[in-house]
Order: structure tokens, then C-alpha cells, then sequence
């Protein structure tokens, strides 16, 4: 391996660096379009939000790497999907259930329920209407998240991914764009980052940390910052998203102007059909406006002329399917948003089977819907608005596909056509070169161009990639070193 200099002139310098002249180019071309997302990096194949997943969706040729964004307790912001660390059991009214005299794990993205050091940061809270045990993101430091390693999410769905349990540290948003910038610099290629901040109501407004005390940590804020001490501000290589709208528009109208940096904003979408509501889930309604109507705050001046089209007003139980109409989405993209990210199943209407079916041959029958054929309006509607459109998620495990309307089985590569003939503009998924081998299969049949800008990195090895990351991490933050 090429021995480097790294030092902070040089980092800072990156987005100086021009890439090959066969990929930098404006943002028509910069991806191959539709765009593949590498959900939580490439989650299928390594531990999620981490550097290592991040790295290896970018060599299977993933244009955009998504990092899920919580704060520290000293306001760093760090990729973990939730701020919960670990889960463990609670009951009916909140109190953690023990097993042999410890607290039952439920689930985990780290060691932190193995570590006796933070035992008394065990906590119950509650996470936009829902309570949760565990130990949480806002109750460490990031010198003490440092000391943490993570695990497998899903171990029953992928265990494969187990053997890499207690070797990968738990990333700060710095470090995931020094990665996209060790991979610029050493091999011409651009990627884009994707980041979400993760309930930012309940860290500025709602949320307490372990003593109390309230959080009041602004996430938007903190993103902004990172991008722009980085230098990272390109809008042809990011996209915010959130599933809250307040801080969508406050993104828009106040922290971007101030930083003097615009970039594309996506308002994500839960369940339109109040299938999962507070207090046991929340993926139905958006916790922003919830928290607003009950607290009677001036909800016109929060969210301008959104607040006029949302269907019976904004209460505590709007929830997404009020905000889903034509009229909705042009207010949005006139306000603030470029694109929307829907859960998929709120489009690709699907109803369950009588019994599972074995879809891959295996003896285990896992698929438990059925695709009826209806795809919901709201797909058009964005469209017509002049929205982009990017789903979530595309996982290629049996238990997460479906059957075909006329019942032969779905594969993961026929999701990707089937969402593609629809028009969206590009997916997330947790299998990125199963992705890119979809969406450029779907380019062919219609005739379409390939990007070079979309294709695996074969001529880098994922060691590589990694060595240089590492040192490079390390002679900026000495907490990085291994």
C-alpha cells in the first residue's frame, strides 16, 4: 500500500481534488439514473452504520451511502439507526423485566449491555410516544461510544454477519465523509451521502438524557455544521432526509441560508394506513406535528402553507395517509422538498397469504404477502408534482419479498424492475451490488446507457480501501485508532 501524509491540509483539500473526466460532470450525469442507495451502507453483508458497511456498498458500485445520524452527549453526531444502543424487555407500565436476574436484551447494534463500565446508563424513555429500554446514544460521550463495538441488528435473518460482532467501531458523520473522500481521492470515483437525522423533535424539544435533564440538541444543526467543516457541500452528492417535517423546513428556510449551502431535501414517509401507532410503534405518524398539536403550538407558523393542506388539520393524530394528496405534494415541493422517500408497501399494495410459501426452494416458507396488483396514487402525485421519488427498502432475503400478483415469487431483482417501470428515481437497498446489477439490467432492456459512475470498483480491494481509511482516520482523531 502507497504510504500517505495524512494531515488536515490534506483532508480539507479533497473537494478541491477534480476526478476523472469520465465522471465529474453536472449532477445529469455525475450517477447512473435511477440512483442506488446503499441502505445503512451495505447492511446485507456487514454489521449496519458502519465504516465497514459504508466501504463495501461503495465498491459493489452504490452512488449514494446512507448514514442514520443520533448525538452524542457532547453533541457529536454519530450512525446508529436509532439512538437506543441496545434494547431490553419493559412491561406494560415501563419497568425493565429481568431474566436470571439481568435485564433481557432485545436487541442490540452494540456490546454496551455487555459492559458492566455503563450499567447505570440503563434507562426507559420515551422515543416519540413509545417507550423503550436501553441504553442511549445522548448518555455518552463520544470518547465512551469509542469504547463501544457493534453487532449484528438481525442475527436470525443474517447470521453470516455475526462473525464480524465486537470488531467495528461506531462511526462519527466526519467519519463517514472522510471515507467518501479517501475513496475520491485514491480512485477518482465520486459517491453521494444520503444522511437522515434521526428524531429531531425529540432531541431539541421533548428528550431527557439519563439524569433528567432535558437533551435540547438540534441534529439539523449539527449536520450542517459537519458538512460544511468538511466541505462537503456539493447538492449533486447529498440528499437530508427525514420522517419529520419541522425540521425539513427549518433546514431549508434557516440552517442552510445561514451556512450559505443548499442541498436537496426528502421527506420520508411511515405507513399511510395507521397500521403502527403510539404508544407501542410510531411509524405511522409524523412525531413532529403530533408533538405540536398537543403542546398548541402556532402550527401556521411552523409549517407555512403545509398546515392548510393537511387533510382534517394538523392534530395528535395526523398521521402520513393525511398528507399524501396531490395538493399536499406540490405545497411540499414548492416549500421545501425535492423528492419523497416512501415506504414501499404504502404504494405496492399487497394483502397476506393464507400460508407462507417457499420461494427460493429451501424447505423454509417465508414469503407471507402477495402483491394484489393496486399501486396507490400517491406514487403519481409525487410525480406529477415534479418530485423525485426514492423508496425504501429493498432486502433480498425471502422473508422480506413477496409473491408476484399472479403468486410466482419475487426476486430481489424483479423488485428492482417492477419499481423501475413505475418511475422512481432511484431505491434503497441492503444488497447494493444486487442493486446495480438490477438497475443496469433495467437500462439495457430499455435501451438506456451505463454509468461509470454506478459500477463496482473491482480494480480496489475492500482491504485496501480499509487500510487507507483507518490511517487516515487515525491521524486526525487519535479515538480512532485501533
Amino acid at each position: 500500500m502507497q504510504q500517505r501524509s495524512w494531515t488536515l491540509p490534506l483532508i480539507a483539500g479533497f473537494s478541491a481534488m477534480a476526478a476523472p473526466e469520465t465522471i465529474a460532470c453536472a449532477q445529469g450525469a455525475l450517477f447512473a439514473k435511477p440512483i442506488v442507495i446503499a441502505h445503512r451502507g451495505a447492511s446485507g453483508y456487514r454489521p449496519e452504520h458502519t465504516i465497514e458497511a459504508y466501504a463495501f456498498g461503495i465498491l459493489q458500485g452504490a452512488d449514494f451511502i446512507e448514514p442514520d445520524l443520533v448525538p452524542t452527549s457532547d453533541g457529536h453526531l454519530i450512525a446508529r439507526h436509532e439512538n437506543a444502543l441496545a434494547t431490553v424487555a419493559i412491561d406494560s407500565a415501563g419497568n425493565i423485566v429481568l431474566g436470571g436476574g439481568a435485564p433481557i436484551v432485545t436487541s442490540e447494534t452494540t456490546n454496551v449491555a455487555h459492559l458492566p463500565q455503563f450499567a447505570n446508563r440503563l434507562a426507559v424513555k420515551s422515543v416519540d410516544g413509545v417507550l423503550i429500554g436501553g441504553w442511549f446514544s445522548e448518555d455518552f460521550t463520544l470518547a465512551e461510544i469509542k469504547t463501544l463495538r457493534t453487532r449484528e441488528r438481525i442475527p436470525g435473518v443474517r447470521p453470516a454477519n455475526t462473525v464480524f460482532n465486537d470488531q467495528f467501531q461506531v462511526p462519527t458523520i466526519d467519519e463517514v465523509l472522510l471515507l467518501v473522500r479517501v475513496v475520491e481521492l485514491i480512485t477518482g470515483r465520486q459517491v453521494g451521502i444520503y444522511p437522515e437525522t434521526k428524531h429531531p423533535t425529540y432531541f431539541e424539544y421533548e428528550g431527557t438524557r439519563v439524569s433528567g435533564a432535558l437533551i435540547g440538541i438540534d441534529t439539523s444543526r449539527l449536520l450542517v455544521e459537519a458538512l460544511v467543516r468538511n466541505g462537503f457541500t456539493d447538492p449533486d452528492r447529498i440528499f437530508i432526509q427525514s420522517f419529520e417535517f419541522q425540521n425539513l423546513i427549518e433546514l431549508q428556510n434557516v440552517q442552510m441560508p445561514a451556512a450559505g449551502i443548499d442541498v436537496p431535501l426528502v421527506q420520508l414517509y411511515g405507513d399511510i394506513d395507521q397500521c403502527c401507532l403510539q404508544p407501542f410503534d410510531g411509524f405511522s405518524r409524523p412525531y413532529d406535528m403530533v408533538y405540536n398539536a398537543l403542546m398548541g403550538s402556532n402550527l401556521q407558523a411552523i409549517y407555512g402553507t403545509l398546515a392548510g393542506v393537511v387533510r382534517n388539520g394538523i392534530t395528535p393524530t395526523t398521521h402520513y395517509g393525511d398528507i399524501t394528496s396531490q395538493r399536499a405534494f406540490l405545497t411540499m415541493r414548492g416549500l421545501y422538498a425535492e423528492g419523497i422517500g416512501p415506504w414501499k408497501n404504502s404504494f405496492l399494495r399487497r394483502g397476506p397469504l393464507p400460508a407462507p410459501v417457499d420461494g427460493n426452494g429451501d424447505g423454509v416458507a417465508q414469503i407471507t404477502s402477495a402483491l394484489n396488483g393496486r399501486i396507490d396514487p400517491l406514487l403519481a402525485y409525487a410525480m406529477e408534482a415534479g418530485l423525485l421519488v426514492h423508496p425504501y427498502t429493498l432486502r433480498a432475503e425471502e422473508n422480506f419479498l413477496t409473491l408476484h400478483a399472479n403468486q410466482v415469487p419475487q426476486s430481489i431483482t424483479g423488485e428492482v424492475l417492477q419499481l423501475l417501470s413505475l418511475g422512481v428515481d432511484g431505491f434503497f437497498i441492503d444488497q447494493p451490488d444486487l442493486g446495480v446489477a438490477g438497475r443496469d439490467q433495467f437500462l439495457v432492456l430499455n435501451g438506456q446507457p451505463l454509468s461509470l459512475a454506478g459500477s463496482a470498483l473491482v480494480g480496489l480491494e475492500y482491504e485496501t480501501l480499509m487500510a487507507e481509511f483507518h490511517e487516515a482516520a487515525c491521524a486526525l482523531d487519535p479515538r480512532s485508532c485501533r
